[in-house]
């Protein structure tokens, strides 16, 4: 989008958290975490760490692709891991790592990761999203 974006066309840093918190979503709800559930139990993944490195600049129009799935499982925490890429010339824009934890509300409580996801431990859960630093976004 064109707010998106400095005078000078390029991405600002920002905008590729908000492309990963689309991703992330996407991500919850292949999880068991659809936005529904979650109002209803109250209970939500909450993110306590990202780190981020912007390798590369990305222009108002470019077309973006962001890959993400599950890197690490524990018992009260999980890792996401994406990467956000421009196919134009394959070139790798950034990469993103966040810590999340299970939190039941009103009281914040911090809960142990559901049992069923011991199967997430053994195999990878990614996704692949499409997004344009000058349009719309897209599900692939």
């Amino acid at each position: 989008m064109f707010f998106d974006t400095d005078c000078g066309g390029v991405v600002h840093n920002i905008a590729y958290l908000r492309f990963i918190e689309i991703a992330r979503t996407l991500l919850a709800e292949q999880l068991g975490f659809t936005l529904t559930e979650m109002a209803e139990t109250q209970k939500y993944p909450v993110v306590v760490r990202t780190e981020i490195d912007y390798r590369r600049a990305a222009k108002l129009g470019d077309r973006l692709v962001i890959n993400g799935g599950l890197e690490r499982v524990e018992r009260v925490r999980f890792w996401c891991a994406f990467q956000i890429l421009r196919p134009k010339d394959d070139a790798l824009i950034a990469e993103c790592r966040q810590m999340l934890v299970l939190i039941e509300m009103p009281a914040g409580k911090l809960l142990r990761l559901p049992d069923d996801w011991e199967k997430y431990r053994k195999r990878e859960t990614n996704f692949r999203i499409s997004a344009s630093a000058g349009s719309g976004r897209r599900r692939t």
